[in-house]
């Protein structure tokens, strides 16, 4: 400790790099945990139990669905939804949902919004909160009822409560009688489930949407009007036991497959997503540590060069040692543990600002907002660093060990020295 207080700037830059090395190690595994478990808990919203069936339009001429002609008739239908409900073993329930993108219109007031037709567990399933008014019951089945979405109804009734009060969808007017609270939109997962906004949303009862929408939905596309028949937009099927999600998924396949002539569907399990996720964030991890850890290589070289200029300067006081009678281990152990404590220090020092990650990081992103608003895409502001532990322990460890392997070089340079010639030395 009196040899590296004698030289404090030397020692101070020396333990630096090992400190910057330390901190980013920390900072970069907290980053990537909190950018994982964001994507995880959107992958949770899911549900670990559900199996989502989704309509695909197929991307090939097929029977069924002719790509000249002037109707696409494709998609889930509701007798695989009965069959699905009926058939299929431990299932705890199945919700079909149609959705079809409409203009909703307010005297002068328009909202460009997905009517989306669903039954009474939908809302449940994907955890939306009514704000205001309410949501179906079964004895609204058929009627012009409509849930407006967050955004939706501030969009028609930007000053005034929807509830009670008349819109247009389409040419038929309709009664709303909820709003739900505003919503995290979810980001789209894989190639099989589409990102969604449910504050853009607008909700009928499903056999609304059937007998006053229907079907067939015609658009006009080049001078020509072309339409698709689709019956069911999705089907969610919530399982009983989490282990039984694989293979209640494979029947469902198989059972698909025996009654569609075209893959016009997509079978997506979440669970097999949020495995994937967790296997990506391993990866990641791996990746993180190792760019970090050149940190800790370059801040060990840096203390090796240190450590063989100190042998050099106190070649005279080794050779006093040795003719005192210490052993060539002696000179090892010395110089050894001087460079242990040196890099040591930089590494708990490096602990310490790392963990305060969280506060620097708000605090950072706080300050380049009052500076520049708008500057941050809004994803940062959902992001929160989460520091993994293990991180901690493999930054201390690889610190010390830094310490070891690098200073185990000029130590060996120490020991072997002639003490004849070292007390030569001036």
């Amino acid at each position: 400790m009196k040899s590296l207080l004698l030289h404090k700037m030397r020692a101070g830059l020396a333990a630096l790099g090992i400190f910057i090395g330390t901190t980013t190690v920390i900072w970069l595994v907290a980053m990537g945990e909190g950018v994982s478990y964001r994507a995880q808990k959107q992958i949770e919203e899911l549900g670990a139990t559900n199996i989502i069936l989704r309509t695909k339009r197929p991307t090939a001429s097929t029977d069924g669905f002719e790509l000249n002609s002037r109707v696409k008739i494709y998609g889930l239908l509701r007798d695989d939804f009965r069959r699905v409900d009926e058939i299929i073993p431990g299932i705890r329930r199945a919700v079909p949902m149609r959705e079809v993108r409409y203009e909703l219109r307010l005297g002068n007031r328009t909202a460009d919004a997905m009517l989306v037709g669903c039954v009474e567990d939908y809302l449940q399933l994907n955890r939306l909160e009514i704000a205001r008014g309410r949501w179906f019951v079964p004895r609204d089945r058929g009627k012009k009822f409509v849930v407006l979405g967050d955004d939706t109804a501030k969009r028609l009734f930007p000053y005034e409560n929807p509830i009670g009060r008349t819109i247009w969808i389409g040419s038929e007017f309709y009664v709303v009688i909820g709003q739900t609270k505003s919503r995290t939109a979810s980001a789209a997962i894989g190639g099989s489930l589409d990102s969604r906004d449910y504050n853009l949303d607008a909700y009928i009862p499903l056999k609304t949407l059937r007998d006053r929408v229907g079907d067939l939905v015609v658009k006009r596309v080049g001078g020509e009007f072309q339409g698709e028949r689709v019956e069911l937009s999705q089907i969610t099927v919530e399982v009983e036991d989490i282990n039984d999600v694989d293979e209640t998924a494979a029947i469902i396949k198989l059972m698909l497959k025996k009654y569609h002539s075209q893959e016009d569907y997509a079978v997506v399990v979440p669970k097999e997503l949020l495995r994937q996720a967790e296997r990506t964030r391993a990866m990641f991890n791996v990746l993180l540590v190792v760019i970090a850890g050149i940190s800790l290589l370059v801040g060990g070289i840096g203390i090796m060069n240190i450590m063989l200029a100190t042998v050099t300067e106190r070649t005279r006081e080794i050779g006093v040692r040795r003719a005192l009678g210490a052993t060539r281990q002696h000179i090892v152990d010395q110089f050894l543990i001087e460079t242990v404590v040196l890099t040591a220090s930089g590494g708990l020092l490096g602990v310490l600002f790392a963990l305060l990650c969280g506060p620097l990081f708000r605090g950072l992103r706080e300050l380049v907002t009052m500076m520049s608003p708008g500057f941050l895409p809004p994803v940062v502001y959902t992001l929160e660093p989460r520091i993994a532990f293990w991180s901690v322990a493999l930054s201390l460890f690889i610190s010390l060990g830094v310490g070891l392997v690098f200073g185990v070089y000029p130590a060996r340079q120490a020991a072997r020295m002639d003490p004849i010639e070292a007390l030569r030395h001036e």
